[in-house]
Order: C-alpha cells, then sequence, then structure tokens
C-alpha cells in the first residue's frame, strides 16, 4: 500500500462486531486486511470464544478446552489480517438451533438484547468508528449467534447515539456513519448447491451435522450497496484462514471452498443498513462520503 493510502486512511476507524472466532477472517477477512494496510484502525468485538465449535481431538494437543484452541487461532489470525485489537463479550457459543447449549446460563442467546447491545455500543463509545460491520440479519448461514449479534449491533449503534443511554464509565455518546451488514455472495452459494446436486449429495443438509441449509441461502436476496476488492491482500486473508486450522480453514484457501472463492473473484459483498441508501448504489470503499 502506498504512504498516500495509508495517510489518507490514517483518521479512519473500522468496527467489526461478530460471534465467534473465525467470523472475522471466513466473512469478511480480506476486507479487515485490506483497510488495516491502507492505514485504518480496525477492531474486533468477538461476543464468544466459539466453544461448541467441531473440533478433531488432534487439535487440543496443548489446549484445555476447545475455547483456548479457538482463542489461539483468533489471535493468530488478528495478527496476520492486521487488526489493532480484539475485545471479547466472554459469552459462550450457542450452538446451532434445537442443540441443548442454546439454554446454556451462559449462552449469547440466552442474553436479553438490550445487555449485548449496552456492551457493544460502550466499545462503540470508545473506539469511535465510523463504520461498523456486522452480520445480515439472517446471520449468513442462520447460525443463532450470528442473528443475536445482528440484533444487538443494531441496537447498539442506537445506543451508542442517544445521550440518554448510560452504560458504565458514561464515555461520550459516538453517532457511527456506516453501518454494513456482510453479505455472502449468492454466486457462489449457488455454485455450491449445483456442484452437491451433481455429486448426489443434499445442499439443503450442509455441514459436518447437516444443519445448514445452502438452498435456503441461495433463495435470499439481500440488496448490495458496496463490493471491496480485497486481491492486494488476498494473501494475508488465506493466510488468517490457514490460523483457523481447526475449523477447516485451510480449506478456504484450498480444496471445493477455495476453487470456488477464487472462481467468483477477491470480492466481498455488504448491504448498507445505516444511513438507508437511496438506490442499490455501486461503492467500492465503506468509507466513501465518511467524515473525520
Amino acid at each position: 500500500m502506498t504512504e498516500e493510502l495509508k495517510q489518507r486512511y490514517s483518521d479512519r476507524t473500522l468496527l467489526a462486531v461478530l460471534a465467534h472466532p473465525d467470523d472475522e477472517t471466513f466473512g469478511i477477512g480480506g476486507t479487515l486486511a485490506m483497510y488495516a494496510q491502507q492505514g485504518a484502525q480496525v477492531y474486533l468485538v468477538c461476543a464468544t470464544r466459539g466453544e461448541v465449535g467441531e473440533m478433531d481431538s488432534r487439535y487440543l494437543e496443548g489446549f484445555n478446552s476447545i475455547a483456548e484452541r479457538r482463542e489461539y487461532e483468533l489471535c493468530c489470525a488478528v495478527d496476520k489480517l492486521g487488526l489493532r485489537k480484539v475485545y471479547f463479550l466472554n459469552y459462550r457459543d450457542s450452538g446451532m438451533p434445537g442443540s441443548p447449549e442454546n439454554q446454556h446460563p451462559q449462552a449469547l442467546t440466552a442474553q436479553p438484547v438490550e445487555k449485548v447491545a449496552g456492551e457493544i455500543a460502550s466499545y462503540i463509545r470508545k473506539l469511535k468508528p465510523q463504520v461498523v460491520i456486522t452480520f445480515d440479519p439472517y446471520g449468513g448461514y442462520g447460525h443463532p449467534d450470528h442473528i443475536a449479534i445482528h440484533n444487538a449491533t443494531n441496537l447498539a449503534v442506537e445506543q451508542a447515539a442517544n445521550p440518554e443511554f448510560q452504560p458504565q464509565g458514561n464515555p461520550p455518546p459516538h453517532q457511527v456513519q456506516r453501518l454494513f451488514y456482510q453479505v455472502i455472495p449468492r454466486t457462489m452459494i449457488r455454485l455450491g448447491v449445483l456442484l452437491m446436486q451433481l455429486l448426489g449429495k443434499d445442499p439443503s443438509k450442509f455441514g459436518t451435522n447437516g444443519d445448514i441449509d445452502l438452498k435456503k441461502i441461495a433463495g435470499m436476496k439481500f440488496p448490495i450497496h458496496a463490493s471491496v476488492n480485497y486481491l492486494p491482500v488476498a494473501k494475508l486473508r488465506d493466510e488468517a484462514a490457514n490460523c483457523h486450522e481447526s475449523q477447516g480453514g485451510r480449506r478456504q484457501s484450498n480444496g471445493i471452498i477455495g476453487w470456488l472463492r477464487r472462481l467468483v473473484g477477491s470480492r466481498e459483498l455488504f448491504m448498507q443498513a445505516f444511513p438507508i441508501p437511496e438506490g442499490k448504489g455501486n461503492s467500492r470503499d465503506l468509507f466513501d462520503g465518511v467524515t473525520t
């Protein structure tokens, strides 16, 4: 990246609010790395440590728990992407819909949305981002924690700007200028559905536990207001994915998933949720129109 670009983005701050270790890389890693390389201050709020994630026992060697391993992987990815810092909300991974983990008292989905939003709002006031990114209303692939964070972040943006909201320490109000939702490229999902059908597999039962419905995801339509071409930092994004080895990170760069990613191009897509834009839009920069 040129010094001119770094100077241009040096007063820009971006905050990603996500649910689990690996969400920052698999979904928007290219975007986060791009802005970090351009000189922006990029931060992450992560709600859980991914305690319920599937993991082969060999990845637990030297670690006391799944959560400890996944936090280690996240710190590795954060370093590769160039993020300034990650903040944990210290909730517990809720697992997929209908699983016993949904009922754990510390599960993210068991918390009042106002409580989680208040914690996120405190970070928004502390870090003062112009741009915030979170999940789309379906949480990408329907994970309850993703949907919970989507709802909490929406409320947090409102709370952070409200002078009557008084979190612990009562930092001054801050108005986020842009709120974006990460949108999974539908072309990649449709190609995945087609490929599974050709292989005689059911795309409505994707994933280790068959609890992800690719056909449903492929049929969803969210408006695209911005796309970020992360090709200049694609290597960094892939290195960050490799950090999440226990969650199949190397398959994100190689194998069929890597092939699909390269086929649809090095772009990450976003829907602008605030302020609601007029028309579809076609921005290539999440900081378009942002003031400092």
